[in-house]
């Protein structure tokens, strides 16, 4: 497949996570009368990767997420040369996906973005969660993330199933982590909605880029050690 193909798809993939993601926190969220809760938005997260992993999963391998191409990359499964190009068109997908929200959040008289759906620790956690909880959570929830989808993509593994478990990976890891920094174990999901909100969001962004890129460095690294690598 053309690189010019896999990129669009790396973009479109990240746009829709991002705007279907966090358009569930910053949209959906914010009226306690539709019920939604947390449990929704990170339901809403598993949806946008499974759908487009089984939408567009079939040109460019579906990573929407740098942390997992990097991680892919560290497996074995995914050249190293090709690593840039996916990471920048993922950030921009992200971009895209949050300016779309952008315009439709601040649509309505007063309209006020808040956060929009930016992680963050300390002050900016949700739960008030510090720098190394923050660290902690996310670098393990990265290298589980990516664990599961060198599991699921296995030439040994059902095919079909794939999309699925990834799917669900991601709405676990958002139910366990949306109190401690928002859940990001993705840098293009964090980065997107930090440059509409700046201050914090950007100072902080660092965090959830190196965590992210650790955990999935090491779960590429390690996968071999299940006796499943290719």
């Amino acid at each position: 497949m053309p690189i010019a193909n896999r990129l669009y798809a790396e973009f479109l993939g990240t746009a829709w996570l991002v705007l279907g993601g966090c358009g569930s926190a910053v949209l959906a969220a914010a009226f306690p009368q539709l019920g939604i809760g947390f449990a929704g938005v990170a339901l809403a997260f598993g949806l946008t990767v499974l759908t487009m992993v089984y939408a567009v999963g079939g040109v460019s391998g579906g990573h929407f997420n740098p942390a997992v191409t990097v991680g892919l990359a560290a497996g074995g499964r995914f050249p190293w040369s090709e690593v840039i190009q996916y990471v920048i068109a993922q950030v921009l997908g992200g971009i895209a996906g949050a300016a779309i929200l952008y315009v439709v959040a601040t649509g309505k008289a007063g309209a006020d973005i808040g956060g929009f759906a930016t992680n963050g620790y300390g002050d900016h956690s949700p739960g008030k969660y510090g720098m190394t909880a923050a660290l902690v959570i996310e670098i393990v929830l990265s290298f589980g993330f990516v664990t599961v989808i060198l599991g699921a993509t296995d030439k040994k593994a059902h095919p079909a199933m794939a999309g699925l478990a990834i799917g669900l990976c991601l709405t676990l890891i958002h139910l366990i982590s949306i109190p401690v920094t928002n859940t990001s174990v993705n840098p293009a999901r964090s980065t997107a909605p930090a440059l509409f909100v700046g201050g914090a969001a950007i100072s902080q962004l660092w965090l959830f880029w190196v965590a992210p890129i650790v955990g999935g460095l090491i779960a590429g690294f390690a996968y071999g050690l299940l006796g499943r690598k290719d």
